[in-house]
């Protein structure tokens, strides 16, 4: 992705945690969903295991922890539609666009600085 092809915005929100085992990922969300019900314009990017949370046909977790899919679902509606995954995080886990719920821009390891400053605040999740 070139530097002009990179999303900006007010809120850029990190998502580093798989859907299963922790809070995280899920508060992570929420709190993306927060700032666009405020009207804030706002960026994902999922980064490392939190990759696996775009993942199709997620079941419930072990602890009878809720999927992200309904989260997911509605990021439209909130009109956040800037979803990024890291590049080197899909190749570490075998996966492709086709294994994801959402259409999705690939980020490489050297554009994440320019979406970092091309973001007015980062939440970290």
């Amino acid at each position: 992705m070139s530097e002009q092809d990179m999303p900006g915005g007010e809120l850029l929100v990190i998502l580093r945690h798989a859907p299963h085992g922790s809070s995280w990922l899920r508060e992570g969300l929420d709190a993306a969903l927060v700032a666009a019900a405020f009207e804030r314009r706002v960026s994902l990017l999922f980064m490392g295991e939190g990759v696996t949370a775009l993942l199709d046909g997620q079941q419930a977790g072990a602890l009878e922890q809720k999927g992200t899919a309904p989260t997911l679902a509605m990021l439209e509606m909130y009109d956040i539609d800037a979803l990024l995954v890291e590049d080197e995080a899909m190749r570490r886990l075998g996966l492709g666009e086709d294994d994801l719920m959402l259409p999705v821009r690939r980020v490489g390891g050297e554009a994440i600085p320019g979406l970092l400053a091309a973001h007015q605040l980062v939440l970290n999740f």
